[in-house]
C-alpha cells in the first residue's frame, strides 16, 4: 500500500489563503499554491507559503 506524503500546509491555512494580486482563494496543487483565476503560482518552503506577488510564478511560465 503506497503512503500519502504529507501535505506541504495544513487544510486550516489553505482555507484561509487568498491570491495576493486577485484576492481568490488558492488551491494546492503539487507543491505549490494556485489562482484559478489569475494563475499565478506560489511556491511553498519548510510549510510556510511565498505569497509574494513579485515572486510568483506567471502563468505560462514552468
Amino acid at each position: 500500500m503506497a503512503t500519502e506524503k504529507p501535505k506541504p500546509i495544513s487544510d486550516e491555512l489553505l482555507s484561509i489563503l487568498a491570491c495576493p494580486a486577485c484576492k481568490t482563494p488558492v488551491r494546492l496543487e503539487d507543491e505549490k499554491l494556485v489562482c484559478d483565476d489569475c494563475g499565478r503560482k506560489y511556491r511553498i518552503e519548510d510549510g510556510i507559503p511565498i505569497m509574494l506577488i513579485d515572486e510568483a510564478e506567471q502563468p505560462g511560465n514552468q
